[in-house]
C-alpha cells in the first residue's frame, strides 16, 4: 500500500493538530509537516516534496492563494487541496484556476476529509457539493469569465452539456450515470470528452467552466 506524504498548512495550530488527528492513523497517509503560513509552506513544499498539501486560504505573510501557486509552479507534482469557510469563497475559483486539486469546507466531515485526500492523491479532483451551492450564492453575482463563448466554441452535444451541468453540481460520475440512466463507462466517456473539446485541465476547470457559462445556477 502506498502512503501519501500530506503537508498541513494553516495559521491555527488547533486547526492543524485537528487534521493530524484524522490523518495520521491512517495506514495509507502520513503527514511529513506544517506550516503556519503561506511561505513557510511553499519552503517546505520545496523541501520535502509531499504528494499532496491541505491548505488553508486566509493565512499571514502569504495566502493560500498565492502559496498555491507558488508551490505548483516549483513542484509539479505536489497537489493542493484547498479548504475555506462560507465567508472566502470568493478565493476558491482563483486557487482552483491556478491548479489547485479541488476543495471542502473546513466543516467537512472526517470521512468526507479522508475520502476528498485520497482521491486527489490517486489523480482525481474534489469539489464538495455542498461547497459548490455556497461558492454559487457567492460568485454568481461577480463572476467574470468567457464560459459562454468557450461552451459555444467547443462545440458540446445536447448529451455533453448534461454531463457538463452535472459536474457544475458537485454530482460524481456514479451519481451522473444514475441521474441520467448511464453506464458509468458512458460516462466516464463523456468526461473525457468534455476534457478534451473545452481543453480543460481536469474535472475541477468543469465545474468553473459550468459556472462561468451559466449551467449551472442556484436554483439547480
Amino acid at each position: 500500500m502506498s502512503t501519501w506524504r500530506l503537508l498541513l498548512a494553516d495559521d491555527q495550530a488547533m486547526v492543524r493538530t485537528g487534521f493530524r488527528m484524522m490523518l495520521a492513523p491512517q495506514r495509507d497517509m502520513a503527514v511529513v509537516g506544517e506550516a503556519a503560513d503561506g511561505l513557510q509552506a511553499v519552503q517546505l513544499a520545496v523541501d520535502l516534496k509531499p504528494d499532496l498539501v491541505l491548505m488553508d486560504i486566509r493565512m499571514p505573510n502569504l495566502n493560500g492563494l498565492g502559496a498555491t501557486e507558488q508551490i505548483l509552479n516549483r513542484c509539479p507534482a505536489t497537489k493542493v487541496l484547498v479548504l475555506t469557510t462560507f465567508d472566502l469563497d470568493e478565493y476558491v475559483i482563483r486557487a482552483l484556476n491556478v491548479g489547485a486539486s479541488g476543495f471542502l469546507l473546513k466543516d467537512a466531515s472526517a470521512h468526507e476529509l479522508l475520502a476528498a485526500v485520497r482521491a486527489v492523491c490517486g489523480g482525481d479532483a474534489v469539489v464538495a457539493p455542498s461547497a459548490t451551492k455556497r461558492l454559487l450564492d457567492r460568485m454568481l453575482p461577480i463572476v467574470i469569465g468567457d464560459g459562454a463563448s468557450r461552451l459555444a466554441a467547443a462545440g458540446l452535444s445536447e448529451r455533453e452539456c448534461e454531463v457538463l451541468s452535472l459536474i457544475g453540481r458537485g454530482l460524481s460520475n456514479p451519481e451522473i450515470a444514475d441521474e441520467l440512466v448511464l453506464a458509468e463507462s458512458t460516462v466516464k466517456s463523456h468526461v473525457h470528452a468534455l476534457l478534451a473539446k473545452t481543453r480543460s485541465r481536469d474535472r475541477v476547470q468543469l465545474v468553473i467552466l459550468a459556472i462561468e457559462s451559466g449551467l449551472v445556477t442556484r436554483e439547480s
